[in-house]
């Protein structure tokens, strides 16, 4: 039985149909992870929800904030943004399905061996409290969703705070876990900021990726993550990133994980036609 962790998918099921061929994957023994943001931006957001449905317990999926986005959109607490390419989903006579399966998706999985989040960790964090977060808001969002997606958008509070309670707390914890990108390392004090997404080689001074601050409570575990497409294919402090731009006309990448060390086995990167041009749209 082999698992494999694939990098954004963003609504391009084509190059996702030719990657699931090309690593041979086979639903009675093999299983998949995304690490989130399996839709939008991309044209074909439906078809690929319906594929990873349809192999059943042979994949999971992240939650990604895209995917968080389409659950507000579809609940009344966000607006559509120009553009998304949500609507099909949203019109689909399956509806329903589909966006309880979206729901039900966790925040970060521990798999062998490795932490899966779609963003990132803030470095206070250990693995096992990662993992406790996670579920305390996965919680939340399995029982009253509209609720929890009305309090979960916005950039404040922006550092952690133990004594984080009720929406503040699950709100920080959701944008580490979707949004992040870079520390602000400046006061002492780990602020996230949401504004810088260029590669680190011209990142903003005073700015730091979330894996390479220094001390981080994680550091023992190798991490896996999405999101942030201007890094690409790269492993740096311990944390790979499998977001190779598929979206953008980069590749889909998928990871085969190993059990023993090394942690992996094999990278497999399936080229994707452009989806998207780089600039000129929201993309948080």
């Amino acid at each position: 039985m082999a698992t494999y962790l694939i990098g954004d998918l963003q609504g391009c099921d084509d190059a996702f149909a030719r990657l699931l061929d090309a690593i041979r994957f086979d639903p009675r023994n093999d299983r998949i992870v995304v690490l989130g943001d399996a839709v939008n931006r991309g044209p074909q957001s439906l078809p690929v929800l319906r594929r990873l449905i349809a192999l059943g317990p042979a994949a999971e999926c992240l939650l990604g904030n895209h995917d968080l986005h389409l659950l507000a959109v579809a609940h009344g607490v966000r607006r559509s943004h120009r553009s998304d390419t949500l609507q099909p989903i949203l019109d689909a006579p399956d509806r329903d399905a589909l966006l309880d399966w979206v729901r039900q998706r966790p925040l970060a999985l521990f798999e062998h061996g490795w932490l899966l989040v779609h963003a990132g960790v803030l470095p206070q964090w250990s693995v096992d409290q990662t993992l406790q977060l996670a579920e305390e808001v996965q919680r939340q969002l399995r029982g009253d969703v509209v609720g929890l997606l009305g309090d979960l958008f916005g950039n404040q509070p922006d550092r952690w705070d133990d004594t984080l309670r009720g929406p503040d707390r699950w709100r920080l914890v959701v944008n580490v876990l979707t949004r992040a990108r870079y520390l602000d390392l400046r006061d002492g004090s780990p602020r996230l900021d949401f504004h810088a997404k260029q590669h680190p080689d011209q990142a903003p001074e005073g700015l730091v990726p979330w894996f390479a601050a220094p001390g981080r409570a994680s550091a023992a575990v190798p991490i896996a993550f999405g999101h942030w497409s201007t890094l690409g294919l790269r492993w740096s402090d311990g944390a790979l990133c499998l977001d190779s731009g598929c979206l953008w006309g980069g590749s889909l990448s998928a990871l085969q994980l190993a059990d023993a060390a090394p942690r992996w086995l094999r990278v497999h990167a399936q080229p994707c036609a452009r989806q998207h041009e780089p600039m000129g749209f929201r993309n948080d």
